[in-house]
């Protein structure tokens, strides 16, 4: 008897120990088969006419668009919204078809619709008996790539118009019968291109979607399905895998005037986009000059605040409605900076120079960017979220309160506006701006107290410099509690570094400088789209002080990716 209690014992471990074992095995053999799975997969999408994705999981019923049965894992097309499974993605690729990004259109400037069929958006209506759709577990509905018109399988038959109009964003949308107009030209001429417009309609004002995949909380490759699935793909760039002055050429083939850019990303990412506009003008290329908003995905957004989209955004709109914003926005002229960095005792070194948008710092605030930026180069994978992000500002900003690196900044630089000496006090930081918000949200210039200051401008082409005392002063100014020491307003602005390594930032790219001589001028004048219809709350807080932002017054308050080629 005294063995059989052991013995059990001895059961029971080695139950326990498969029970244990064999679920952890299979996740190791399926974690080794997926890169090798996704390997085989990525050299088909490579060749395939769809803009494949695959995942793991889908994160609602889907069902296979080839084979009708339910898939869990897969892949899907971010363009025309075709869903398979492994073993019918090369068939899928076959037997149907993608959206085309260049075709002759069958009827006076309109095209047929291009159904695929099942997985319809739940809240959808027939278009035909006017009832729900996709409330049923089958591949019964049928949805429009172009317009995203949804109609019943037993409806599709007597559906009385089968010509597309490309529904509600026909405004935004870049035809493919256009482009293929455009392709047949055999004169390169803007009046050319304003007489094919003719056929895409009144108010006809195209947009193209530059998205920064790696910027803010990594919401940029979700924005590029999205957009995709809306838009004529060849007008949504992924800026990882092509730069703006690439994608920008798309407007040299549009008409004059007419086109806007979304751009996705950070204040980073709007500068170089701007910069590649600049290049368009030094190319003779100004008519083709298009007008630029933003969708803030990045840490700061401190530019997209200032002109009202918003310090950042987390899905919280749906992209339709974003469209709907863009056309809705003013236009305004924001100016733009040359900075130029002048090394003392290397004469015959090419002084730098830099464009600016927002703010140009030396202190504090440079520092904390200079150590963000240098570990996120290091681990850029661990700084794929804003939360994280500021947390990090936070810690080094913390550190300095106790290091004070910037101190007896007055002692080792001077501080020149429209050619006049200022005499500076005890500071540890000098930021000079562009626009109304920096750090993160916070109005510099305005602040808080009694005293009257004007309220920036982003086209008056002014700078407001101002100083701080320390990382803990900068705290302090971001949560109200403390002015920063307004030094002036000016044209130009100059600084001298006499002495000593002192890190410095240009709208966040940092760098550490030795002694310098720095100088800040007008440079030019950029188009951007400013969106009045939605505050921050600090606008509402000084709406009673300052008056309603306006236009003329602005209170800084893939496989689808492809080139249209013109024989």
């Amino acid at each position: 008897m005294s063995g059989s209690p052991r013995g059990a014992q001895w059961t029971l471990l080695l139950w326990t120990t498969v029970a244990v074992l064999v679920p952890v095995l299979i996740t190791l053999w399926c974690s080794f088969q997926r890169p090798k799975r996704k390997v085989q997969l990525k050299d088909l999408f490579r060749k395939s006419k769809h803009g494949w994705h695959y995942t793991d999981l889908f994160n609602k019923p889907t069902y296979c668009c080839v084979c009708s049965q339910p898939i869990l894992q897969g892949a899907f097309c971010d363009c025309c919204g075709i869903c398979a499974d492994e073993e019918c993605i090369q068939r899928a690729d076959r037997i149907l078809s993608c959206k085309e990004i260049m075709t002759q259109s069958q009827t006076d400037g309109r095209f047929y619709h291009q159904w695929v069929r099942g997985n319809v958006p739940l809240a959808s209506y027939c278009a035909e008996c006017k009832q729900q759709c996709g409330n049923q577990p089958k591949l019964c509905d049928y949805r429009c790539v172009w317009c995203q018109t949804t109609v019943h399988d037993d409806c599709l038959s007597s559906l009385n118009d089968d010509l597309c109009d490309l529904g509600e964003f026909r405004s935004v949308i870049i035809p493919p019968y256009y482009l293929y107009q455009v392709n047949k030209l055999r004169r390169r001429h803007p009046d050319e291109y304003s007489k094919l417009a003719a056929v895409c309609g009144s108010g006809w004002t195209p947009v193209l979607v530059l998205a920064n995949t790696r910027s803010g909380n990594n919401m940029g490759e979700v924005l590029l399905g999205e957009f995709r699935t809306l838009l004529n793909p060849v007008q949504v760039f992924d800026l990882s895998e092509l730069p703006p002055s690439k994608a920008l050429q798309l407007c040299t083939l549009l008409p004059p005037g007419s086109v806007r850019v979304l751009v996705c990303g950070g204040d980073g990412t709007v500068g170089w986009v701007l910069d590649a506009i600049d290049t368009m003008k030094l190319k003779g290329q100004d008519q083709f000059i298009p007008l630029v908003t933003i969708l803030p995905l990045g840490t700061g957004n401190d530019l997209s605040n200032s002109l009202g989209w918003g310090a950042g955004y987390a899905g919280e709109i749906p992209v339709e409605q974003v469209l709907r914003n863009v056309l809705e926005a003013e236009v305004v002229q924001m100016d733009r900076w040359k900075v130029q960095v002048v090394s003392k005792g290397n004469y015959f070194r090419k002084p730098k120079v830099l464009s600016m948008n927002n703010y140009f710092s030396v202190g504090p605030d440079a520092l904390m960017a200079l150590n963000f930026h240098a570990h996120r180069e290091k681990t850029p994978s661990f700084f794929s979220s804003r939360i994280i992000n500021k947390a990090v500002y936070f810690f080094y900003g913390t550190k300095d309160c106790l290091v004070q690196e910037c101190k007896d900044l007055d002692k080792r630089i001077e501080l020149e506006l429209d050619g006049e000496q200022v005499t500076l006090p005890s500071l540890e930081g000098i930021i000079v701006c562009n626009i109304g918000y920096w750090g993160g949200g916070c109005r510099l210039w305005e602040g808080m107290g009694d005293e009257p200051y004007p309220p920036t401008r982003v086209d008056d082409g002014l700078l407001e410099v101002v100083g701080v005392y320390g990382s803990f002063h900068c705290a302090q100014i971001q949560v109200n509690l403390a002015n920063p020491v307004r030094l002036g307003q000016a044209h130009t602005v100059r600084l001298v570094l006499k002495s000593s390594r002192m890190p410095m930032q240009v709208d966040g790219e940092p760098w550490a400088q030795g002694p310098c001589t720095i100088t800040i001028t007008h440079k030019t004048q950029a188009l951007m789209l400013y969106h009045s219809a939605e505050h921050t709350d600090d606008d509402d807080s000084s709406a009673s002080e300052a008056e309603e932002p306006s236009a003329d017054h602005i209170d800084t308050a893939s496989n689808t990716q492809e080139t249209v080629t013109v024989s």
